[in-house]
């Protein structure tokens, strides 16, 4: 793996040149690897993992340690909030108290952590440690924590907001026209069915038909044949 300028022996971060690493042959017993992830995001009060992996070249034994260690945002020193050696040993005091559990499995490589009910002042970086005797030396992998609302997730930009003021009205109306169109292919539709009775204005307005061979036809032309020869003046 490729050497870096932070390894961690006997608790402690030591920092060192890389040449004088590489003189020292340290980097030839970097054979414990770390990884982790570089931000995870959470919402209050909700379940959120820290994950951590891990590789090495010697056998697992009882001898393996993980360490959790913390460190806020607004900065500080760094805390232990979580320590493990066969069996988890969850922080006792301070802000983790009681919310931090172990979800890991040292067998599989496996050195996660869990938080539970997350706040926004536990926003700030995370590093895990482990040592496996006689792989001590490995990579220093930072998680940054950040907590956040549920609701201020989803934030809108301009640019949406933009397109919403723009589209909304338009959807609004073509909805409109919509509903507008299909009551009046309604209306058209009851009027088709048989025996609707129609108006003398709606009768007015139609075409006259040629065909009088149902009785309708009949009725209509001998009412218009009357009304002609009411009004015809006498002379």
């Amino acid at each position: 793996m490729p050497c870096g300028e932070a390894v961690a022996a006997g608790g402690s971060l030591v920092l060192f040149p890389r040449g004088i690493l590489l003189l020292l042959g340290v980097c030839n017993a970097l054979s414990l690897e770390i990884k982790a992830s570089p931000k995870v995001g959470a919402f209050v009060g909700e379940h959120v993992s820290l994950k951590c992996s891990f590789k090495s070249s010697s056998p697992i034994t009882e001898s393996l340690t993980v360490d959790w260690t913390y460190r806020p945002l607004t900065g500080g020193q760094m805390e232990t909030v979580f320590h493990y050696q066969s069996v988890p040993y969850p922080t006792t005091v301070g802000k983790f108290k009681d919310r931090i559990s172990w979800v890991g499995n040292v067998a599989k490589g496996d050195a996660s952590i869990a938080i539970q009910s997350p706040v926004m002042s536990d926003n700030g970086t995370f590093i895990c440690s482990v040592k496996n005797p006689p792989d001590v030396y490995h990579n220093i992998p930072q998680t940054t924590l950040i907590v956040t609302e549920r609701g201020l997730s989803l934030q809108l930009t301009s640019a949406v907001l933009l397109s919403i003021l723009v589209f909304l009205p338009s959807v609004i109306v073509v909805v409109l026209l919509l509903v507008r169109m299909g009551r009046k292919f309604g209306v058209l539709k009851e009027k088709k069915k048989p025996g609707c009775k129609k108006s003398s204005i709606e009768v007015s307005d139609e075409p006259e038909h040629t065909e009088t061979d149902n009785c309708l036809g009949k009725l209509r032309d001998w009412c218009l044949n009357c009304v002609d020869t009411d009004e015809e003046d006498p002379y």
